[in-house]
């Protein structure tokens, strides 16, 4: 998520106007959406906050205590409600939960943020959603920065998953260095009133999004009241503030669970080359599937093609041996 100000929006591709959002011609009006789409958003589902640290989290739970969990984890800027309209098509066989990292949506700001912590956060979600006291272990699936985070979780706490679903979230080779947010921090702009604030959302990294009805949605909840108007409910000192943690490759190859991942076909982040590499550290002996027409946001360009792969990963997880042994 981004907007006007916000230096991670940076070398957009051409066909990405440089004023305004992809929601302007909206007017602040709701985008036309799929049939599916207002039902899914719909589910019932319970908020929570709990204490992590010294800072309140929050998240969402769907479906049933003591159901196989599934932990659905966000990326950077954004929140729980990313998965809104992915969590409610598992909760009828598992017990869902999508938290919100502390320093953005209505979780609270710390003083200093680290990976550690993110990964405490998870745990402390898991554990209070009641993830692990389903029939087997719980399973993370995460994307982006998000999936980062479960990178060092598995390494450090993977002996309590089943395993961990990494959705577009590049280890790069040493010829392909990470590209990180930006450690500028600046204040968030105020806007007049809300259909301003919608103009202004943009994805991060940039990409084109045809599914305005998703983006829509996400906006709407990654915007809060202020005054004089409404502005951006994460901490946008975070990366000014942040700690970075150990070498993705390294964690990668420690993780003591199960790891699958899921890349958009045309992710600007997970090219080839990535693909390939990341595919060498594991020794070639985990799924990694595709989503054809989708990019670096898989489940905002394919949302249905996204939680079916995800269907498919989770079915045969359940019923086989890992191949890859941890």
């Amino acid at each position: 998520m981004s907007r006007e100000s916000d230096p991670i929006v940076r070398d957009q591709p051409p066909e990405m106007p440089s004023e305004g959002g992809p929601l302007a011609e909206y007017r602040g009006a709701l985008p036309p959406a799929p049939d599916w789409f207002p039902g899914a958003v719909a589910a019932p589902y319970e908020t929570h906050r709990i204490d992590v640290l010294g800072a309140e989290v929050s998240y969402q739970r769907w479906g049933k205590r003591g159901a196989p969990g599934l932990l659905f984890v966000h990326g950077n800027g954004a929140h729980a409600h990313w998965w809104d309209f992915i969590a409610p098509y598992f909760a009828e066989h598992y017990n869902v939960a999508a938290l919100t990292f502390s320093g953005m949506g209505e979780s609270a700001w710390r003083e200093t943020y680290d990976m550690e912590t993110f990964s405490a956060e998870q745990v402390a979600v898991a554990q209070d959603a009641g993830l692990f006291d389903g029939p087997r272990r719980p399973v993370i699936v995460a994307h982006s920065f998000g999936g980062f985070v479960t990178l060092v979780t598995g390494a450090e706490h993977g002996e309590r998953f089943e395993g961990m679903v990494i959705v577009d979230s590049p280890v790069n080779p040493p010829e392909r260095p990470n590209q990180g947010p930006s450690r500028a921090g600046r204040p968030h702009k105020i806007y007049a009133d809300l259909a301003a604030a919608l103009s202004r959302f943009r994805l991060a990294p940039p990409q084109l999004c045809e599914n305005h009805y998703a983006m829509d949605y996400i906006a709407r909840w990654s915007l809060k009241r202020a005054e004089g108007g409404w502005t951006w409910k994460f901490d946008p000192t975070i990366w000014t503030r942040f700690e970075p943690g150990r070498d993705g490759g390294e964690l990668l190859k420690a993780a003591k669970c199960r790891v699958a991942i899921i890349r958009g076909e045309e992710s600007a982040l997970m090219p080839d080359e990535v693909r390939d590499y990341m595919r060498g550290l594991l020794g070639h002996q985990v799924p990694f599937v595709s989503i054809p027409h989708a990019r670096h946001h898989v489940m905002l360009d394919q949302p249905i093609a996204f939680i079916s792969a995800l269907r498919m990963l989770l079915a045969e997880w359940d019923h086989s041996d890992p191949h890859r042994r941890v």
